[in-house]
């Protein structure tokens, strides 16, 4: 999935106890600080002569993204997307998720600052596929290892020039290159550190406002109609998984054997690949973007669909109560986030004065 991603804001700082907990912070750090030094700002890398056209436009497209994201949407106006790394790889991290086999709830992983989230994320892929055979057998868990094509530092590197702009994202289509760039700089705006599934949900919302946003005042007929396409395939298939999402659950929270469990996850999960193979046939003549995921899902891939998608809606709700209004949107996303998780979840469906009753 495009929006899987690591915040590595605990890596800047102390390292807990604990030998392995020692060196996964150690690799993360290091792995951040040399992203971070491959770094250069945009206005110099457009200075060179030799710069390939189609990297050239992306760059330019980039920056008036950027400049949209603050005068438009109130996002942090920092150094963040200014400067521009070519990592000379395919993703920026791998993110390990695992969950168990007759359960949709994400193991989670705790650090400083940050608390705990439901992935861990590998600069090097080959230590991220070492540490999820580990899960696979030792703790017996479904695992997926997914590219991480960007991901946030939560504002904290800023002081060292900020979040970069990736060769993993910079030639995505310029709806979702506005879309990645709104939602990486959302996490810099409201975090909870305990709620994986409110931070990329809040996110999320941004950046589906943002982007519509964007192209209504600035993309061509051409960039629209790419993303509406883009956007009915992503939409179709959210909506395909998150009814397989509650099926799997009614068969884990059945009061049956773990035998019948068993039997009845495999007929759900050939039923989704079935349904799937007629969704690419009939409606997307074939497009095959989506053919890794289904191929490899496992109760891991839907737990992660969860934290992205679950409080899109209300949020979307929440930015209607505010008049549509960014900064006072953003305030009221703050304010949930320092709340209980139970009480931030209760107000945000329901609004805080029904959630007082």
């Amino acid at each position: 999935m495009r929006r899987l991603r690591w915040v590595v804001a605990a890596g800047l700082l102390v390292a807990v106890g604990g030998c392995a907990q020692f060196s996964y912070l150690g690799q993360s750090v290091g792995g951040h600080l040399r992203l971070m030094s491959a770094a250069e700002p945009v206005d110099k890398v457009l200075s060179r002569q030799d710069l390939a056209p189609a990297l050239r436009e992306q760059l330019a497209l980039s920056q008036r993204i950027r400049d949209f994201a603050t005068r438009e949407l109130h996002l942090p106006d920092n150094n963040s997307y200014r400067r521009y790394a070519d990592l000379h790889r395919t993703a920026a991290v791998w993110n390990v998720i695992a969950a168990p086999e007759l359960s949709l709830k994400a193991k989670t992983w705790c650090y400083p600052v940050m608390g705990c989230v439901a992935y861990r994320g590998y600069f090097d892929h080959e230590a991220a596929n070492a540490y999820a055979q580990a899960l696979r057998q030792e703790e017996q868990l479904e695992v997926m290892v997914g590219p991480v094509p960007a991901y946030s530092t939560l504002g904290w590197s800023n002081w060292f020039g900020g979040d970069p702009l990736l060769n993993t994202f910079i030639d995505y289509p310029e709806g979702e290159l506005a879309r990645m760039m709104f939602h990486e700089l959302a996490h810099q705006v409201a975090y909870a550190s305990d709620d994986t599934t409110f931070n990329e949900s809040f996110a999320t919302a941004v950046e589906r406002i943002g982007a519509e946003r964007w192209l209504s005042a600035n993309g061509s007929a051409q960039a629209r109609e790419v993303y509406e396409r883009g956007n009915r395939r992503r939409l179709q298939f959210r909506a395909l998984t998150d009814g397989y999402r509650e099926k799997l659950k009614a068969v884990y929270d059945a009061a049956d054997s773990d035998e019948a469990k068993r039997a009845a996850k495999a007929r759900t999960m050939a039923a989704l690949r079935e349904d799937y193979a007629r969704l690419k046939t009939d409606e997307w003549g074939g497009y095959a973007g989506y053919d890794g995921w289904f191929a490899r899902a496992n109760n891991a891939s839907f737990a992660l669909l969860s934290a992205y998608g679950e409080l899109v809606p209300a949020f979307e709700a929440l930015f209607e109560r505010e008049g549509q209004d960014w900064p006072r949107f953003y305030a009221e996303a703050k304010r949930l986030a320092r709340l209980p998780k139970a009480e931030r979840r209760r107000e945000l469906a329901d609004g805080p004065v029904a959630a007082s009753k």
